[in-house]
Order: structure tokens, then sequence, then C-alpha cells
């Protein structure tokens, strides 16, 4: 009997993070044309140029391809390949997390021909589009200005977002507790309530993670998704980095200390008040990342 109640305890967590779990990859869309016409079975490869990760994919009856379960980031370099056409190329490619990427193009015929003219027109209204959300990748997180690199330094680059000193991040009014804060598609909320922020970490002072290990961050405010749920305020999607097939790193620190704000201050009573305390701030962190073996497994710390 209490072989089968800690199974059922088992099957039930497992059951309730996995539909709580966020969204962790990326992906990408297209439609392949020739000549106006719908290409039918041309061959979609895309390789993730860091580790030499492989994707691929072959277009339908209609001319379309999707390759789901990306990961984040980039560069990828995208060939689309059909016999009697030249092959189409497509350099630095950047995935956003939790977004699809269309890759819409036309081939060329493999002779020499007189040129043609195309006219295009494309839908005002992007149906993967599912509310208000915002993707930084790594390039914008390393050229945001952060003192504490704190998660709240990148979502207050959303319009949407206001960050109170204490750190609480408030979406579109909504109270920070009703937010919910994924890394890695893991939950990483206060989920006993003890800070005044709604973080880990918040009772010391702490960052329940630094932005220098963070690849990508999707911030969203209440969007109409079923694959996101469990808050009514905003979301905050973040990836960690891994490591790649060349080693990289980076060394970081900060120091603050009371200087700026004076050593006492003046009372009502017009009497200078005692000495500050002494209020030094350290920060500092390495990060490393590289290949164990190239092509297949890598390690980031």
């Amino acid at each position: 009997m209490q072989k089968r109640f800690f199974l059922f305890v088992a099957l039930l967590s497992f059951m309730v993070s996995t539909a709580i779990a966020q969204i962790t990859t990326s992906g990408v869309k297209g439609l392949i044309k020739a000549n106006g016409e719908d290409v039918i079975g041309a061959t979609i490869t895309v390789t993730h140029v860091p580790t030499g990760a492989v994707y691929r994919s072959v277009t339908n009856s209609v001319g379309r391809f999707t390759i789901q379960g990306m990961r984040a980031g980039g560069p990828y370099t995208v060939e689309i390949s059909y016999i009697g056409y030249k092959t189409k190329e497509i350099k630095n490619v950047t995935l956003k997390l939790g977004e699809m990427s269309d890759l819409s193009t036309q081939l060329e015929e493999d002779a020499h021909a007189l040129g043609e003219v195309v006219v295009k027109g494309k839908l005002g209204l992007d149906a993967s589009k599912t509310g208000a959300a915002t993707s930084y990748s790594a390039k914008d997180i390393a050229n945001m200005p952060s003192i504490s690199h704190s998660i709240g330094d990148i979502t207050r680059m959303n319009p949407m977002v206001s960050v109170s000193q204490s750190g609480a991040m408030s979406f579109a009014g909504v109270n920070n507790r009703y937010n919910s804060f994924q890394v890695d598609g893991a939950v990483n909320n206060d989920v006993f309530g003890l800070t005044s922020n709604g973080q880990n970490g918040g009772q010391a002072g702490s960052q329940p993670i630094s932005t220098e290990t963070i690849d990508q961050v999707q911030v969203s405010v209440a969007p109409f998704d079923v694959r996101q749920s469990g808050f009514t305020g905003g979301a905050i999607n973040a990836i960690t980095k891994s490591g790649t097939n060349t080693f990289h790193g980076s060394v970081y620190g900060n120091w603050l200390n009371k200087d700026l704000i004076g050593s006492k201050y003046t009372l009502m009573n017009g009497k200078d008040s005692q000495k500050y305390d002494d209020e030094t701030d350290y920060r500092y962190g390495v990060t490393l990342g590289g290949p164990i073996i190239k092509n297949k497994l890598f390690d980031f710390s």
C-alpha cells in the first residue's frame, strides 16, 4: 500500500511539472516557391554554427515546412535545395525564444535566364503572435547597462514593466505576486511568499540568477497561449547559456559603497545624525563554457 502511495505521488508530481512547463526552444517555418509555384519535396537543412547541431525538414504538398524544438539564439545557416534549382543559403539567422521565425523564400532555376519582377504581399496579422511578448537576445543583454546583474534590469526595457527599488516587477500594473519566473522551463518563483519582490534570494538581497549566465529572455504580458499558464500578470521565460565547440567565458565584478550618499544626515532638530554604517556591496563572478566532446557534449558553468 505504501509503495502504491509513493508511486501515485511521484506520478502526480511529474504531471504537475509537465503541465506548468514553459517554452525553452524556438523554431523556423516557411513557404518555398519557384516561378510562383509551390515547391514540393525541397530539402531544408538548418545548422547551428557554434555547436554543429543539424535540423532537417522537407516541404509538404503546399510548399510549407516547419521545424520545432530548436535551440534559441544562433547564428544558424539555412540551406534550401531542390533538383533543377540553385541551392539557397541563408546565413546569420538568429532565433528568438518561444517564436517561430519565417524563412519563406524563392528558388531560382539552375540556368542562366533573364530576370523578372516579383511583387510580394504580406498579411498584416501574424497568427503566430499570442499576445504582448518581447524577446531579448544575448547581444541585447550584453549591451544592457546593469549594476546588479538582475533579471529586473532586462525586463525594465519593456515599456509595460515597472521595477521597484526592491526589485519587484509589475506587468501592466498587476501585483508582482501574480507573475511567473521560469529558468530553462523550471519554476523559479518565491513559492512560500517570503520576499517582497516575489523572487528567490530577495530576503538576502541576492539574485536568483545572474544575467551573465542568461542566453535569451522572453517577457510575456498575459498572453492567450495554451502552452503558458500559472500566471495572470507577466511571465519571464529565461534560458541559460550552453557550451559550444569553442571555449569562451567572462569575468565580471562590481563594487558599490556609501560614498555617493555621504556619511551622515541632518535630523529634524538640526543636529547631525550618527555616521552611516559601512555599506559596501561586492558582486563578482566567472563563467566558462566549452566542448567536452565536440559536436556532441558541452559544458557551461
